[in-house]
């Protein structure tokens, strides 16, 4: 299970826990209202990078590019 204290973070970590406890990725994606493309682009992050991964980076960047 992860766990965070980041609040931008919840939510997705959220969805991996309930896809986690339900063992059904399609529920855990219904009742959270994201498409399974989203958990598995968050699934595989966290893989990658662990869970400081799923910070969006477009919100931490001042805009500029």
């Amino acid at each position: 299970m992860l766990h965070t204290t980041n609040n931008v973070i919840k939510h997705k970590a959220g969805l991996l826990n309930l896809a986690e406890q339900l063992k059904n990725v399609s529920q855990a994606c219904k009742i959270m209202g994201v498409s399974r493309d989203t958990f598995y682009r968050y699934k595989e992050l966290v893989e990658e990078g662990g869970i400081e991964a799923l910070i969006d980076r477009n919100r931490l960047s001042d805009g500029s590019t």
